[in-house]
């Protein structure tokens, strides 16, 4: 499809102009024969595509990456705590951005594009199952009004490539990533270990205009990035979510979640809870995401130090430092805020932390299922909690909101349970896509239960020692 066309938005390289270090021209892959598996038509319209469009020769050109201008991005890294200084869209490409209909900038973004010069050794492929499984977690969270890339339409490519897992190959797939932007905290770092101070500064001042307009300073927008990913992770951690793989390059700008390989959602709640299998260390558990956020903000005030004060590093330390120490209160609030919405409870800020903490402490000793039993409580059924929550429940029914009781349910039912996502995705593997879309289906609306769909409603048989892998 020509971008320039009058019925599709226009597509720019704002990034490209605004930081041209940052970035290399390239042309994806030609697939051998794309087939659309999947197109979000909600998403490309709210784009300013027409979905029939997409669907047409022309359609599928953009949607693979057969367009003029497109690039490959650079940034570095902090990957499981260890500095990895070259990173970068190994077998993706920016496709461009453009002004959605709300008059938003957003990114489309291909994944399983092919080699580009960072792939490090891969072939730039990508496997049909991880990238369903990016489009189901983003729609899921999108739904659950949590800030995320979305996928605009996964594809098929018509080839069989090298499996990353087993010996049997895999088809081959690509993803059509819609993003705020895709600056991460690792496209800072880069830009200060490989750069002049001259290529950080021009990176600032494009993210402060792209995310943080309100931002007037370095410390400003680190403030800004601060804040909005301790609400990020607090709306993580009340729904169950495990990101899997919080490296500093998978942390964006914007605020929003991205890059969903090894991800998972709770069944039985455990702080604990590790489901990749490349996490042997259990760094990115569920638990330790608030404070792992918070290790990656400091990496990304590390990176922003010469533009804070070049003339005085250690007044930037102290700058910044004063910044970061604040991100505990704001991870606090966020998080009492998503709770006492969840629970539909009042109270001091303090009191309903403390009520969310018990409830979890409780919950994770009697060995419950997180979902279920915040769906219970947000439907005013907190007689089906396990026993021993007596104590716990009649605090909770002193704080209860007036309102609450007429509110409906504000936990989600339906939610990517990985029983349920991974038996999906090996029916697509098999070339059975009725599975996905069914589950598709389902998270996208969560909060509404439907006929035909309880077998979604619970963790499934045979989830105890779930693992997911990093095909993404």
């Amino acid at each position: 499809m020509d971008s320039a066309a009058p019925s599709a938005p226009a597509l720019h390289q704002s990034y490209a102009e605004a930081v041209p270090e940052l970035s290399v021209p390239w042309r994806a892959e030609a697939p051998p024969r794309p087939e659309i598996a999947w197109l979000n038509e909600e998403l490309a319209v709210e784009l300013g595509y027409d979905p029939a469009r997409l669907r047409t020769a022309d359609g599928i050109a953009l949607l693979t990456g057969q367009i003029e201008g497109t690039t490959a991005q650079a940034y570095a890294g902090h990957q499981f705590g260890s500095a990895n200084p070259q990173l970068g869209d190994g077998r993706a490409v920016l496709l461009g951005d453009l002004v959605d209909t709300h008059g938003r900038r957003r990114d489309l973004h291909l994944k399983g594009a092919g080699r580009t010069p960072f792939a490090r050794g891969g072939d730039g492929k990508a496997p049909l199952g991880p990238m369903l499984r990016e489009a189901v977690i983003g729609e899921w969270l999108h739904a659950c009004g949590v800030p995320t890339t979305r996928a605009l339409a996964v594809l098929t490519t018509g080839e069989q490539i090298a499996p990353r897992q087993g010996v049997t190959p895999e088809p081959g797939a690509l993803l059509v990533r819609v993003a705020a932007s895709h600056l991460r905290v690792g496209t800072a770092e880069y830009a200060a270990w490989h750069h002049d101070p001259g290529v950080s500064r021009a990176l600032l001042e494009h993210s402060i205009v792209r995310h943080h307009p309100s931002a007037g300073s370095a410390l400003e927008l680190l403030e800004a990035v601060s804040r909005a990913q301790a609400q990020l992770v607090a709306q993580w951690m009340v729904l169950g979510f495990v990101h899997g793989v919080m490296n500093t390059d998978n942390m964006a700008l914007s605020g929003e979640g991205i890059d969903y390989g090894p991800c998972a959602v709770l069944d039985v709640h455990r702080q604990d809870a590790v489901f990749s299998s490349i996490d042997h260390a259990g760094r990115y558990a569920y638990g330790r995401q608030p404070g792992i956020a918070l290790w990656n903000l400091s990496r990304y005030a590390e990176a922003l130090l010469p533009v804070v004060d070049a003339g005085s590093p250690d007044a930037a330390v102290e700058q910044a430092t004063a910044v970061l120490e604040q991100y505990e209160g704001w991870f606090a609030q966020a998080y009492a805020g998503e709770l006492a919405r969840v629970l539909g409870v009042e109270g001091e800020q303090g009191e309903v932390l403390a009520l969310g903490q018990e409830l979890f402490t409780l919950l994770e000793a009697a060995g419950a299922d997180h979902t279920l039993s915040l769906r219970a409580l947000s439907e005013g059924r907190a007689d089906e909690l396990p026993p021993g929550h007596e104590d716990w429940v009649r605090r909770w029914e002193r704080m209860r909101s007036p309102t609450a009781d007429g509110a409906g349910p504000t936990a989600p039912l339906y939610v990517p349970r990985n029983v349920a996502l991974d038996g999906a995705l090996r029916a697509a593997h098999l070339g059975d896509l009725g599975p996905v879309h069914e589950l598709l289906g389902a998270v996208r609306e969560p909060l509404r239960r439907r006929d035909g769909l309880a077998h979604l409603e619970g963790p499934g048989e045979g989830g105890e020692q779930f693992l997911t892998f990093c095909g993404t």
